[in-house]
């Protein structure tokens, strides 16, 4: 009976190895489960590294949680009870896109029979906080860079006090010349004048756009040195045309024929370096009276500048700005300047320092073409009555043969 009972308590070994392979069997099915569902083996691990929960940094999330502990230890009765925070919607998203792998829907693993429930951990509520506020710092700041606020500018806010000034009768291009441009300027403030503008002389003596060759009507100007004793004698020194829209087509630095003595620079704007590196006079003269024949030549007292070449040009084809009468009225002068005449009818000042014989022809040419239908008009009619009161040359017959025999 005893050798029965210890037979039976020692289990034969082909049941001990059925054991170990069901054992074995088990353990290869979870391993090939873990394989094909590789994404659930990845959530769970997930699921299992939760970050500590760390202390709020931000003053928002102090104030929050204040508040949180401040109703907790009032009274039930005063207190509401605080409303169930909701997970995270994103989170929710994120987790049905991984269960939804290519349009098939999620298999729970089943263990023994049973399905094996996930738990899902909540992430601390300062952490969702503290993700807001970032976001919200980061919009913030790219706000500011796309449109900076206008902080007033010190310069606005606190202007330069006015200076009183003691020569309220004085003419301010005086003041200019004397002192400089912004002495100028800040007495025509004072005086309640308005601003000069130089560039407005360019604008109205000169046309935008227009040709720049030669037309049949040009101006000239000359600007010369003194020679001889004290300077009393001229020579040619710089000689300028331009053409009828105020277009410079020729300039030209002389040299001088004789010694200079008196350059005259405060009038004529010439200096020595200059004349010293000028043409000779006698191929200016050439190239000067090729230019003006067979055109109409205006100029201010004209027949200065043509006797400084020893040239001619016809009468009829010479507009004088000096002798013109209409002008001549409005000025209410005999020998008007020309400077006189730009201010009174073109409203522009020239010659206020150094001349220029480029703005001086410029002025005279403007001048001229404000009035030049009625210019041409008058000279017109001018050489037509002429034409009328020279009595014709009667035509003599030719000699005869008979009288010429005799």
């Amino acid at each position: 009976m005893a050798k029965a009972a210890v037979a039976k308590d020692k289990a034969p070994p082909a049941i001990k190895e059925k054991k170990i392979l069901t054992q074995t069997k088990k353990k290869k099915k979870k391993k090939e489960f873990w394989k094909n569902y590789p994404k659930i083996a990845a959530k769970e691990e997930k699921v299992k590294k939760v970050p500590p929960a760390l202390p709020p940094r931000t003053p928002q999330e102090f104030s929050s949680n204040w508040r949180a502990l401040q109703a907790l230890l009032k009274p039930e009765s005063t207190s509401p009870a605080p409303a169930p925070t909701k997970p995270p919607k994103k989170q929710e998203k994120g987790l049905k896109k991984e269960e939804k792998g290519n349009g098939k829907e999620k298999v729970e693993p089943k263990i023994n029979g049973h399905v094996k429930e996930t738990p899902a951990i909540k992430e601390p509520a300062t952490t969702e906080k503290r993700k807001g506020t970032t976001k919200k710092r980061k919009l913030s700041e790219e706000r500011d860079k796309r449109h900076p606020k206008k902080k007033p500018s010190e310069e606005n806010a606190a202007e330069p006090p006015k200076i009183d000034l003691w020569f309220d009768d004085v003419d301010p291009d005086d003041i200019e010349a004397a002192l400089g441009p912004e002495a100028g300027s800040i007495a025509r403030q004072m005086q309640g004048l308005p601003e000069k503008a130089s560039d407005n002389v360019d604008r109205v003596l000169v046309k935008d756009r227009a040709f720049e060759g030669l037309t049949r009507t040009v101006a000239m100007d000359c600007e010369m040195v003194g020679v001889g004793k004290d300077g009393e004698e001229s020579v040619l020194a710089r000689v300028s045309i331009v053409n009828q829209f105020g277009k410079c087509v020729y300039d030209k630095f002389v040299k001088p024929t004789e010694r200079v003595t008196d350059y005259r620079t405060a009038v004529s704007g010439v200096r020595p370096q200059d004349v010293k590196n000028g043409e000779d006079y006698k191929v200016v003269q050439k190239e000067v009276s090729e230019l003006l024949r067979g055109r109409v030549l205006v100029g201010h007292a004209i027949h200065n500048d043509l006797k400084i070449f020893f040239l001619d040009h016809p009468k009829k084809s010479i507009r004088d700005t000096q002798k013109y009468k209409p002008f001549k009225q409005k000025v209410k002068a005999s020998r008007p300047s020309l400077k006189l005449l730009c201010e009174k009818i073109l409203n522009v000042k020239v010659q206020s320092g150094e001349h220029c014989s480029i703005q001086d022809a410029q002025a005279a040419m403007r001048l001229y073409t404000m009035e030049k239908k009625n210019w041409e008009a008058a000279i017109k009619a001018k050489y037509s009555e002429k034409a009328k009161k020279e009595p014709r040359r009667e035509k003599r017959p030719p000699p005869s043969s008979s009288s010429a025999s005799s």
